[in-house]
């Protein structure tokens, strides 16, 4: 038993070395053909800008073809899904974002992948906020007043989103069930339509991406009430949060970060956070970012793992709550 308890040990030993050395050869040799990073939505959201931005860079840096491959349905499962399954080379990265990262596994029980198991953090790339829009006629100028007109009328207000379990329907959905509203959703196939329809005065309301919500504030086309995340952001620094005004804590945002499949070597994750780090901590590429809102910090893949984790355990809590179920 002695005997093959000590082989044993020596076997494991041995296997533990192998991978090691096998992994760190992969990391020497690592790129040396095009990567690609699969985008789960189609071409000019804000996860395809994140993509195309990091994919840029790191072309020049790694010295290889950085491409971008748009592989959208399914509400980004398509693309999680090819991912997921790929080789765990490095040589095929998914730019994930809040929908096929934490969301799915929670509205959709059929799915057919499970990104917190089979997808590993590498990089957070960056943070975009919700702005909550008003037509300039819309009866309500604070979150305060909005409360108080939904409570005075119940289901009297509507709100556009661009599609059921879409960030927009998730932070709307948050503010009804924690200010006890009772909002009327109406989803759209797209943000595009959601936002003309505010536009157009059809619908009261729509949490948007700050970066197609801006230029409409900016012009007096719409009104800012809200924003949803912490602290206050620079494009709007006069527009409050909901955070400081009627739900303490309330932080909903649209972020992207490069996931790699789970058995992806340490060090090839290691070698594409510290450049994308590096890409987060140049003027130009932040200035790039900054002006549509984004948030951008640098991360660890440890760090970004536990931002994952708890923006899960968040949107489980809503969704059962909520009572949200996937189309």
């Amino acid at each position: 038993m002695a005997h093959f308890f000590k082989q044993f040990l020596f076997a494991a030993l041995l296997a533990i070395l192998s991978g090691i050395a096998g992994g760190a050869s992969a990391a020497d040799d690592y790129p040396n053909r095009t990567i690609t990073i699969v985008v789960a939505y189609s071409p000019g959201g804000q996860g395809d800008v994140f993509a195309r931005l990091v994919a840029r860079r790191l072309t020049a840096t790694l010295k290889q073809a950085v491409v971008v491959d748009n592989k959208p349905g399914a509400t980004g499962a398509i693309g999680a899904r090819a991912v997921a399954s790929a080789k765990a080379d490095g040589y095929t990265l998914l730019l994930g974002q809040t929908g096929e990262i934490v969301v799915n596994a929670f509205v959709s029980p059929g799915l057919n992948y499970n990104a917190l198991k089979e997808l590993r953090p590498v990089v957070l790339v960056g943070e975009s906020p919700l702005v909550l829009v008003a037509p300039l006629n819309a009866p309500f100028n604070t979150p305060q007043e909005l409360i108080r007109a939904d409570k005075a009328h119940p289901g009297s207000v509507n709100y556009a989103s661009s599609g059921v379990a879409t960030p927009g329907h998730l932070a709307a959905a948050a503010l009804a069930l924690g200010a006890k509203m009772d909002m009327v959703h109406v989803p759209y196939k797209g943000a595009a339509p959601a936002l003309a329809d505010v536009l157009a005065g059809h619908v009261q309301m729509l949490f948007s991406s700050a970066a197609a919500a801006v230029p409409q504030i900016q012009g007096k086309r719409l009104k800012a009430i809200a924003v949803s995340t912490l602290e206050r952001i620079a494009t709007l620094p006069n527009i409050p949060t909901i955070a400081e005004t009627v739900l303490p804590g309330f932080n909903y945002t649209l972020w992207g970060g490069l996931f790699a499949p789970a058995a992806t070597p340490d060090a090839i994750v290691i070698r594409l956070n510290k450049e994308v780090n590096l890409l987060l901590s140049e003027p130009a590429f932040r200035a790039e970012l900054v002006k549509d809102g984004v948030m951008l910090r640098n991360n660890t893949p440890a760090e970004f793992g536990e931002f994952v984790r708890q923006e899960a355990l968040k949107y489980e809590r809503l969704v059962k709550e909520s009572g949200i179920k996937g189309e």
